[in-house]
């Protein structure tokens, strides 16, 4: 039974062009998650993921990491966090990711977890480092329980047959790295969108496609636009709200709508 969530809903609506923002769960201070999901939505986000921190950040670039030792400093945890979000759905229509590492996961429980972000309403997660066997064998019964979408990132390295097996295994997009480097990371993204994209769209799978790492300007944003759904945008906000810049003026700036 293929899971229906408000991110199959939004990718099966046909809209194109989509936009969504990752930003650091208590960064830059505590009981701030709430608020800052308000902004992003009413400012045009299309999804949002919420990023709960973790001490250890192996594939997050240093603005992230920061926003990160902030944010635990702060004393955000998942138990927090949970219940910042408990209300969640009063307000936030869109579709809401958590995306963080594993150990934090397994220490809460990971049925525990699951059940957690199904009664707040979160729709999907994104776990960089839980292995796909793992997932396939252990955890992927109790995510479709919950209706959770677990969304797998591929770099350009990946080969066909991982790409494949992903595809498979996932309810609602695949997570393209565009780059195997750490976040915010701005490589050259012509080279990348000629080659990287254009043969993993020659592969006709069956998840949509969106792009993160490195997205950091409209330009940029409609570039990857061209070869895929849309554009997953964090360091870049998150250096936004260091300048003390609006979720508004951002998401304008990035969708050239300002």
């Amino acid at each position: 039974m293929p899971i229906q969530n408000r991110i199959t809903q939004l990718f099966a609506s046909g809209k194109k062009d989509l936009l969504s923002v990752y930003f650091t769960a208590g960064f830059p201070v505590l009981h701030s998650t709430l608020q800052i999901a308000k902004d992003l939505q009413e400012a045009g986000a299309d999804f949002i993921e919420i990023g709960f921190p973790y001490s250890d950040p192996l594939a997050d670039g240093p603005v992230i990491q920061q926003s990160s030792q902030i944010a635990l400093k702060n004393g955000m945890n998942l138990e927090i966090l949970f219940e910042e979000i408990k209300d969640l759905r009063k307000e936030i229509h869109i579709p809401i990711l958590l995306m963080g590492y594993f150990n934090p996961v397994l220490q809460y429980g990971v049925k525990r977890f699951c059940e957690s972000c199904s009664l707040v309403g979160v729709d999907g997660i994104i776990i960089p480092d839980l292995p796909m066997t793992e997932y396939e064998n252990l955890y992927k019964e109790t995510f479709l329980k919950y209706q959770l979408s677990n969304i797998f990132l591929v770099t350009p390295q990946s080969s066909e047959d991982r790409i494949r097996k992903i595809d498979s295994l996932t309810d609602g997009f695949i997570y393209l790295l565009s780059s195997s480097s750490t976040t915010g990371q701005v490589g050259d993204l012509k080279q990348v969108t000629s080659e990287y994209l254009d043969r993993l769209k020659s592969m006709n799978l069956r998840n949509p496609l969106m792009v993160g790492f490195g997205i950091s300007n409209h330009k940029a944003f409609q570039e990857v636009c061209q070869h895929t759904r849309g554009a997953i945008v964090g360091t870049a906000f998150i250096r936004a709200q260091n300048e003390g810049k609006s979720p508004h003026d951002f998401v304008q700036e990035i969708k050239g709508l300002s």
